[in-house]
């Protein structure tokens, strides 16, 4: 399926109140006193401690409310140190993580962002506070939709839910400054190579389950790419033609 979500009202595209997998997954904002402490927390000693100090990356974590997109039975765990499922067998990235693949990207602030899997919004809306333009890819209708009214609700009109196999990119909209993949793939899909603006960045896990490596990319030429390896990770498998199969195997 591939399409964008609109921006107005459709019911086929209304948020669910419930989550695939059951539970509460309704819209609404936390961002109190409590909350903020707690991201300041969060920001201080899982990602300033750790390494991640990019100053804009840092104000953008600590200006997000992370709690607001994860499932209400959820939201007192928002700020923990370990990745939460979200619906459909999905996850939202440990806060360290997140962090540390924004900081890899090293996105300016007039770049054009691609990210491959929105989940629940939230690295899409960190995304937003970054870059001028953000198009994000989700390949399940029901997280699609759910996560374009909560960057609709958050003010965030430049970046864009769009339904597709991710694997291939947004040809659409390319070339983009930076490319982010949040699914560990067999290896970096030539699509979302060839759709890399010269210099641009793109971070991804690459590797078998227990086996991932974050790879950065970036284009040095038509057909000239240069790969670094970074840490070891641990993601959901990257569905679609040039990642897994829907079984997670190649």
């Amino acid at each position: 399926m591939n399409g964008a979500v609109p921006n107005r009202a459709d019911r086929s595209l209304a948020p669910p109140e419930r989550a695939p997998d059951g539970g509460d997954w309704r819209i609404m904002s936390t961002d109190d006193d409590d909350n903020r402490g707690r991201r300041e927390r969060m920001v201080r000693e899982q990602l300033e401690r750790r390494g991640v100090r990019d100053a804009r990356v840092v104000a953008a974590m600590r200006k997000v409310p992370r709690e607001d997109y994860v499932p209400a039975a959820l939201r007192r765990q928002a700020f923990d140190d370990h990745a939460l499922e979200i619906a459909a067998g999905q996850t939202i990235s440990q806060p360290f993580i997140v962090g540390y693949m924004l900081q890899a990207l090293a996105i300016r602030p007039g770049d054009r962002v691609l990210e491959i899997g929105t989940g629940s919004g939230y690295n899409a809306a960190l995304l937003g506070e970054l870059a001028a333009e953000v198009i994000t890819v989700e390949r399940i209708p029901e997280l699609a939709a759910a996560a374009a009214e909560r960057l609709r609700r958050a003010g965030l009109d430049h970046v864009h839910v769009r339904i597709a196999d991710g694997t291939r990119g947004w040809r659409e909209e390319a070339p983009y400054d930076a490319i982010v993949v949040t699914a560990g793939g067999p290896d970096v899909p030539r699509s979302l190579l060839r759709q890399l603006a010269p210099n641009g960045r793109l971070v991804m896990p690459v590797g078998r389950a227990g086996e991932q490596r974050l790879v950065r990319v970036r284009r040095t030429g038509r057909e000239s790419f240069e790969r670094e390896l970074l840490t070891r990770v641990r993601f959901v498998p990257l569905i679609g033609a040039e990642g897994w199969r829907g079984d997670g195997t190649d």
